[in-house]
């Protein structure tokens, strides 16, 4: 860690240890997911987050129940950050019906409305014009609550990512634009798709607070999600933030990497948000070896019960692959029967 060193941002040693604990769960999860892909054990693909748990946990810090968040497919960490339980999300990755989709969306569609986990959407850039109407409503309803959209680098070329920060921007909407810059979309580096790499610099057009962040610092992370956010549900505006970290893994679960230079990937790997965050916590002596060793046990137990979970959990009832795709269940049943 880098940044804000020897500050806690005013976290709590429960709020701390609570962040390390979703840092290590998003790590193994995410590792042993991809695992279950390439061996094809799972209903969908699967797109690694490794590289972003410190964002992931820092949001998790920060927002409330009352927060919405609307998500990327690259979501595992988001939705823990959001309060999703790992047994739904993977029961949904194999397919089974206690998942979050009821089995039956797969990362592409991963939603918890219990806890604000609003919507995910696979169509690249498609989330922010979904959270800004999350958050017009909110602005006219008078709610005071942040909304929170995730994306990566390559959703600022999309044509509804401009048209999403100049209206939220337009009407000063309680939303944090949440930029998870890996550099890389998809299989391309962000230098051969964008003339400017300094996204928060390109953001700042819209006239709106922008920041750029050490990705893979989860205390720097904390600081400006929480800015963000206090801004937003105080009524002053948009917000975006861009969190510099790096893809430590291919894009997809079983997706070859081999073009992702070896020395910029040995660096990253150098910075690797849940080992260095555990060096921090130890170095400045917040926790001792047998304390962070209780919370690596806990959060290996965690996983490994959740993948315990979803194995054992049925799959979906075919009488109901109608339900939740048409909104008239008896328009459905009268088409069947025409």
């Amino acid at each position: 860690m880098s940044s804000d060193d020897g500050v806690t941002a005013g976290l709590s040693d429960d709020e701390l240890a609570e962040m390390y604990h979703l840092m290590l769960v998003t790590t193994l999860a995410d590792e042993r997911s991809a695992r279950e892909a390439k061996a094809g054990r799972l209903q969908a693909a699967f797109y690694p987050v490794r590289g972003m748990e410190a964002v992931c946990a820092a949001m998790g810090a920060v927002l409330d129940a009352d927060d919405k968040m609307v998500s990327t497919y690259r979501n595992l960490g988001d939705a823990l950050a959001k309060g999703a339980t790992l047994r739904s999300i993977m029961a949904e990755l194999y397919g089974r019906a206690p998942g979050m989709s009821g089995g039956k969306g797969g990362p592409m569609h991963l939603q918890d409305q219990a806890v604000g986990f609003t919507a995910t959407t696979g169509i690249v850039g498609q989330g922010l014009p979904l959270a800004v109407g999350l958050a017009m409503a909110t602005q006219l309803d008078g709610e005071s609550r942040a909304i929170v959209t995730t994306f990566g680098d390559g959703a600022t070329s999309i044509g509804t990512y401009h048209e999403s920060m100049n209206f939220a921007a337009l009407w000063k909407l309680p939303i944090v634009f949440i930029c998870q810059n890996n550099q890389w979309g998809e299989h391309t580096a962000i230098a051969d798709y964008a003339p400017d790499v300094e996204l928060a610099k390109r953001a700042a057009s819209y006239a709106m607070p922008t920041q750029r962040v050490d990705g893979f610092d989860p205390i720097a992370s904390t600081r400006a999600i929480r800015e963000a956010v206090e801004r937003a549900r105080a009524g002053g505006g948009p917000t975006f933030l861009e969190f510099m970290h790096y893809r430590l893994t291919g894009h997809t679960g079983t997706a070859d990497f081999s073009y992702v230079p070896k020395d910029e990937l040995a660096a990253a790997m150098e910075r690797d948000p849940a080992p260095n965050f555990r060096r921090w916590l130890a170095e400045r002596g917040i926790f001792d070896d047998d304390a962070l060793t209780e919370i690596e046990r806990r959060a290996q137990a965690d996983v490994d019960d959740a993948f315990t979970y979803a194995e054992a959990s049925p799959f979906p009832d075919p009488a109901t692959i109608d339900s939740d795709v048409f909104a008239d269940p008896e328009f459905v049943r009268s088409l069947n029967h025409a």
